[in-house]
This record gives C-alpha cells, sequence and structure tokens, in this order.
C-alpha cells in the first residue's frame, strides 16, 4: 500500500517532532510544515495514513496522534524485486525509516515474531509450479539457515546475485532447484551462498 508523497513528509514530520519534542504535531503544524492551509485536507491525509496502520488517532485527545508499529497492524514492508528466475542482484536492505511500500497480509499469516519479516515482488516465472507467478509478492521471514524443500531467497556470493528457489543440500553442494520442469537447477558451493530469508506467504497478483 503505497503512500503519496505529501503523506509520506507528514509521517517524515510527525517522527521528526516527535523526536525533538517527546509529543506530537498539532495538526495545523502538520499543515504548515507540508503546505496544507485545510486542516480538514491534513485530516484526511491523516486518516489514509490511520487505515493504512501507520497511525493511531485519539480524536478526544490533545495532539492526539502517534505513529504504529505498521507490522502489528498487518502491514510489512515491500523492499525490493527478486527475480525467480535467473539470478539478478538484489537491492540494498532498507531500514523500516526507508521503507516507501507497505503491503497488507492477514496477521494470522504473520510468524509469532514479525519483526523481522518483510515482502518482496517476484519477476519471473520459475516458481510457476509453486503458484508463485511474475508480479506476486512473497512475504519472507530472514534466516540465515534452511531445511530441504523450503523455499528460499539465496544470495550467491560470487556473483553477487539472489534468487528465489527452493533449497537442497546435496553431499558436497547446495540445489537451488526451480518449480518450472523447463528450467533447471543452480549448483553452488555451500560457501558460496547465502540465506537470506524463508517464504512464509504469498500475496496473489491481481493480475495474475
Amino acid at each position: 500500500m503505497a503512500q503519496s508523497e505529501r503523506q509520506k513528509r507528514i509521517l517524515d514530520y510527525i517522527s521528526k517532532y516527535v523526536d525533538e519534542h517527546s509529543y506530537p504535531p498539532t495538526i495545523r503544524e502538520i499543515g504548515n510544515e507540508v503546505g496544507i492551509s485545510s486542516t480538514s485536507v491534513v485530516n484526511y491525509h491523516l486518516n489514509k495514513l490511520e487505515d493504512a496502520g501507520l497511525l493511531i488517532r485519539e480524536d478526544r485527545v490533545s495532539r492526539g496522534i502517534r505513529l504504529a508499529d505498521p507490522v502489528s497492524h498487518g502491514m510489512v514492508p515491500l523492499v525490493g524485486t527478486i527475480q525467480a528466475g535467473e539470478p539478478i542482484p538484489v537491492l540494498e536492505p532498507k531500514t523500516r525509516d526507508e521503507v516507501e511500500d507497505w503491503v497488507e497480509i492477514a496477521r494470522d499469516l504473520l510468524p509469532a515474531r514479525h519483526e523481522d519479516v518483510y515482502a518482496l515482488r517476484v519477476k519471473g516465472d520459475s516458481m510457476i509450479d509453486a503458484l508463485i507467478n511474475d508480479g506476486d509478492i512473497v512475504v519472507m521471514r530472514a534466516a540465515k539457515t534452511a531445511e530441504n524443500g523450503e523455499m528460499v531467497a539465496a544470495w550467491i556470493r560470487d556473483s553477487e546475485q539472489t534468487t528465489l528457489k527452493r533449497f537442497y543440500r546435496e553431499r558436497d553442494r547446495i540445489r537451488l532447484q526451480p518449480a518450472n520442469p523447463t528450467m533447471d537447477p543452480i549448483y553452488v558451493e555451500p560457501d558460496n551462498i547465502e540465506i537470506q530469508g524463508k517464504v512464509v506467504a504469498v500475496i496473489r497478483s491481481m493480475a495474475a
């Protein structure tokens, strides 16, 4: 769920204001900061941010605005794209303050520890037999190890590339197996691979 540039500025301003003053700004102060003269328009944007699970508002309290933990409201940061085909370079990890887009999933799909959960948009069709298509979003839990058959985001060190595949440990190598019978597996040495996360949920693209 993407926020407009103005809504991102509002969030940034509230965060900085609270850091400096230990309490939130007024609606009028927010409007002055982002160039909105109408308090009703500021309220509109605050309501949108509340609907997205990024703000909590208490209407009967003066300065009743506070930033929410979006993950606790079923919002997961969308941090980049992963190639479900041939490996491509992965985007640099982002802090939560740098996240521009969030996706909403049912909270009962989140693992018990969900502070290390993030989402990636899939590009490619190597996992179509696992019902993951181009344009879908995979929800990942950060992990450093995997069991055979688990679907992982794997970083291949020597080529500095990442890929979405099923993980299999063989005698002296790791097999990254696509879920597409027309594609060949990728074989790597155990010291040439780093597991970055495991798939915990898939969000189907409306266009799929």
